[in-house]
């Protein structure tokens, strides 16, 4: 009997949500009937998928539409249909002018942007500007959610279970597609319809009984320990890059971003309980304080990001949602009363603003990019009154700088967005518009390799020293085989090459007088002559590395050096060595 009562219970909440939201339900059934149309009909089904999209931004605008005049307590039908109208006629602007056929990254990025917008608008409308317990009303609609998952999942499995069932028991052939047609009834009319049917009505009163205990638990007791212990880790981590000076640059904007993201989702949770518990209450003081010089540190990452290789749309999201959620912990930190439906109202603001505008992600970054290009063509003197020069003596650094700001434009944007180039320019005239072939910025390694060769001819000056090794003589050597060693003219004496740490090992009596690690000279080498894969010939005396303690005094005289250099950290690996090592013992 329960049971029974409780599927009738759902089934006449699915029914008020019909009556509450008919339009947004209408266009979940055009956006299913479409998506079975293209699956049946291939020739047409990227016209359907842009009319596909449009329906589903429909969705949340319908839904914001809905509930701006529930909040209105406005009963007149003409206006509502007037809304919905005007809803309609900005889908099909949207359709005509904002989607074009090619789903490049401006589109793509720009429909996610618009779809957040109106998905915080849902969320905010009813309780702007200033409605108490709008954290309540949002937690309920989330534990909506993932009860309308749960069912929705469980609906399906037990669908496919009979559709399977049917076509092995009974022998009635179930087509495969039948099986997504089926997922796609689940989402678009269950789970579409069930969630509607939880939103809270407009005069409803929540009260802390509407949190849900397993939420409860959950983020007290499991996700803020953890978080706690993630950000001792990013400090001890931001300690160890101070410590080396050695800056992963790509990785450190990803660990706080999105730690930051969930911190905030964290902080909005807890602020209904923050009275009832005081972990609660110490949390929401404290991590906004401590999350900030963390934000300031990605901030100095992007910047060096920036600084080297322009701003591109990634990049300016990175850093447009790190001012949002640095200026949410300025808020959290100093706000004496949180009005917390400021979070979803500034982030449909930002998201707007990322993508429309003069400072939207695609101005700067084309913006930036013009810039750069600009930069190296001038560097080069490859610009004159306007035009491109043909050049043959550009770096391979610049070549492929200038063929990844090409590559950025020809994806992302068009050529017409990047001045100087000949009408009609394609990448494939860059030999005859540049002087060289396209460099392919993606296959790039982050390594630089160098070549280093000495000009040093004729005899090898030995005097002042009484022990000679050469190279071939230190390789695969390990200090275990010392005494059974006689490589010169004392068994005493040995000298040993690691060729994994590039270091060099001198031992004497059983005891290690001498340890240099030879990484160290190439760094100041490369910082003199620079690195390049071509062979760079270096003077003799520049290629000679003398030293001396107490005990020994040593002289390297190199021959050949080769490697690689990291360009992003500046680490220094070089691997092939060819030298003489000279040693007297005092």
């Amino acid at each position: 009997m329960k049971l029974i009562k409780y599927f009738k219970n759902m089934l006449s909440n699915l029914y008020l949500s019909l009556k509450r939201f008919p339009f947004t339900i209408l266009l979940s059934v055009s956006i299913l009937t479409l998506l079975i149309t293209i699956h049946e009909i291939r020739p047409v089904e990227d016209t359907l998928s842009r009319i596909v999209m449009t329906l589903a931004l429909g969705i949340p605008l319908s839904l914001s539409i809905k509930l701006f005049f529930e909040k209105r307590n406005e009963e007149n039908t003409f206006k509502l249909f007037i809304g919905y109208g005007i809803g309609a006629l900005l889908l099909v602007l949207y359709y005509l002018f904002l989607l074009p056929d090619d789903m490049r990254m401006v589109t793509t990025t720009r429909y996610i942007a618009v779809n957040l917008a109106l998905y915080m608008a849902f969320l905010f409308i009813p309780y702007f500007p200033r409605k108490p317990d709008f954290e309540l009303y949002v937690i309920v609609l989330v534990a909506g959610f993932f009860t309308t998952i749960l069912y929705s999942v469980v609906l399906y499995a037990g669908l496919s279970a009979i559709l399977f069932s049917i076509d092995k028991l009974l022998g009635i052939k179930v087509l495969g597609k039948v099986y997504y047609y089926t997922w796609l009834f689940v989402v678009f009319i269950f789970a579409v319809s069930y969630f509607l049917s939880v939103m809270p009505l407009r005069d409803n009163k929540l009260t802390l009984r509407s949190y849900p205990k397993l939420l409860r638990i959950l983020i007290l007791y499991i996700v803020m320990p953890l978080l706690t212990a993630y950000i001792i880790i990013l400090y001890i981590y931001f300690g160890k890059i101070i410590v080396t000076m050695t800056w992963p640059i790509g990785l450190v904007s990803h660990l706080v971003l999105w730690y930051s993201v969930i911190v905030t989702i964290t902080l909005f949770s807890i602020t209904p309980i923050r009275d009832e518990s005081s972990w609660a209450d110490k949390f929401l003081k404290l991590a906004p304080k401590i999350l900030l010089p963390l934000i300031v540190m990605m901030f100095i990452s992007m910047g060096i990001r920036i600084n080297a290789y322009g701003l591109t749309e990634p990049r300016y999201f990175v850093v447009i949602l790190g001012l949002w959620i640095f200026s949410i912990m300025i808020y959290f930190s100093f706000s004496k009363k949180l009005r917390n439906i400021l979070i979803p109202v500034s982030l449909a603001f930002i998201a707007l603003l990322s993508v429309f505008g003069p400072v939207s992600s695609y101005s700067l970054s084309k913006y930036s990019q013009r810039h750069r290009f600009e930069k190296i063509l001038t560097k080069n003197n490859m610009l004159t009154e306007g035009k491109i020069n043909t050049s043959k003596v550009v770096s391979k650094g610049d070549k492929v700088n200038i063929s990844s700001i090409l590559s950025y434009f020809d994806r992302n944007h068009s050529f017409k967005d990047l001045k100087h180039l000949p009408k009609n320019f394609k990448i494939e005239d860059m030999e005859k518009v540049f002087g060289f072939s396209y460099e392919s910025p993606f296959n790039e390694s982050p390594n630089e390799y160098f070549y280093i060769t000495s000009t040093l001819q004729g005899p090898l000056d030995i005097k002042g020293y009484d022990y000679l090794f050469d190279t071939d003589s230190l390789h695969n050597r390990n200090t275990s085989e010392f005494k059974d060693l006689n490589t010169s003219e004392s068994k005493n004496l040995d000298a040993i090459y690691d060729y994994e740490s590039s270091t060099i090992k001198i031992i004497y009596l059983g005891n290690e007088i001498y340890k240099k690690d030879l990484d160290e000279f190439v760094k100041n080498l490369i910082s003199k002559y620079g690195a390049s894969d071509k062979e760079n010939i270096v003077p003799e005396e520049e290629m000679v590395l003398t030293e001396e303690n107490d005990k020994i005094k040593v002289k390297v005289v190199f021959q050949h050096i080769s490697g690689s250099k990291n360009n992003s950290t500046g680490e220094i690996n070089g691997k092939g060595f060819d030298f003489y090592l000279l040693v007297k013992i005092k």
